[in-house]
């Protein structure tokens, strides 16, 4: 790129925090940033023309866990670890909605389910024996119990004869959280340079090298918020997670308000604009949704066209408008990893699906590695 005196004196000289990456946490670490340090000049580097990942992309579930998720977690975390990881979660949302206001983030709370397939009598069976103990953990943070179990009287099929209810959870527009997001970070002063891929970067003693696609410069600090890319810039402990996610076009009367969880979460869909949105099935085929490559498979997608036939929608016609993908960070811990990689390079990755929920924390947390 033939960049300007202009150009370089202006956006690219005396920079003190370059963040790596647009999405829910790079920008709140911007934000958190510029409330620290009001005359800091703050430049952020995204790779895409949107946030790539899954900031755009996910499902804009307002959720810290089902029933069933939270079980399987206590398998391979300690009581305490999983009760934090929660708290993370609802930490992280309140600190998203004080950020960016309810109305402005399309935030509605219609309550989360999770449903249990006639196939998943084991795991059903798991869920209501166990729920007591989950409540009673859970109890010291909401103060009530969370889950509880109803008659499936909501028009779907081929279920086991009750489905797991939390109040607690919610739902956001992602779109219109991402667009506030920008336009906060922007009004700040702070600079968002698109199309811009990080390909190397080295550590001086004061600052550090940054080499992109298109031109050359130093900074005083780096923060690496790339989460599903994670790996390309030399950080092991993160593995990329494609998921894929389909939307109807909108249907007439659609009776469907809430989030719904369904097969331990590996697929989930809601309610938006008259419309079902539904994504998952990673599990069918782990190994190539391991990429950091956009794309859908004739596996997954023909998977959640049966669901939505046969279970979501069985005596509607509806038609798939739109379909892509995102990418997820995750790891063998759920905990993200929010640290420190070198004597002016810091990360937060490994948000494990969770973006929506502990993205704006994450962020924060990434800021504050900083003294």
């Amino acid at each position: 790129m033939n960049l300007s005196y202009w150009e370089i004196k202006n956006k690219l000289t005396n920079i003190d925090y370059t963040i790596v990456g647009s999405g829910i946490v790079g920008l709140n670490c911007a934000l958190q940033l510029k409330l620290r340090f009001p005359k800091a000049k703050i430049l952020i580097l995204e790779k895409g023309i949107f946030p790539q990942g899954a900031s755009t992309k996910n499902a804009g579930f307002a959720c810290f866990g089902s029933l069933s998720e939270i079980i399987e977690d206590l398998h391979n975390h300690s009581k305490e670890e999983v009760l934090k990881l929660i708290k993370k979660r609802i930490n992280g949302l309140q600190l998203l909605r004080e950020t960016l206001g309810d109305k402005t983030i399309g935030y509605q709370n219609f309550g989360g389910y999770e449903l249990f397939l006639d196939s998943d009598e084991t795991l059903y069976n798991s869920c209501l024996n166990q729920r007591d103990d989950i409540n009673q953990l859970l109890h010291p943070i909401f103060k009530s119990d969370v889950f509880s179990f109803m008659p499936n009287d909501l028009g779907f099929k081929n279920l086991q004869s009750k489905y797991s209810f939390n109040p607690f959870e919610g739902q956001i527009d992602t779109g219109k959280m991402m667009t506030a997001l920008v336009h906060k970070v922007q009004s700040l002063g702070i600079e968002l340079l698109n199309n811009i891929r990080v390909e190397t970067f080295s550590e001086d003693l004061d600052k550090v090298k940054i080499k992109t696609n298109h031109f050359e410069f130093s900074t005083k600090k780096l923060f690496i918020a790339t989460n599903g890319f994670a790996k390309q810039l030399n950080i092991p402990e993160v593995k990329p997670a494609r998921a894929q996610v389909l939307i109807t076009q909108p249907i007439d009367n659609l009776p469907i308000k809430g989030t719904f969880h369904l097969d331990k979460g590996y697929y989930y869909f809601r309610n938006i604009d008259d419309r079902i949105l539904l994504g998952g099935g990673r599990h069918l085929d782990f190994k190539t949704e391991e990429t950091d490559r956009f794309g859908e498979t004739a596996i997954i997608q023909n998977k959640l066209e049966d669901l939505l036939k046969t279970t979501i929608l069985p005596n509607t016609d509806f038609k798939i408008e739109y379909r892509w993908s995102g990418i997820m960070g995750v790891g063998t811990q759920k905990k993200p990893l929010v640290k420190a990689i070198g004597n002016h390079v810091f990360c937060g990755v490994r948000l494990g699906g969770m973006g929506i929920a502990i993205g704006s924390l994450v962020g924060k947390e990434l800021a504050d590695l900083v003294e």
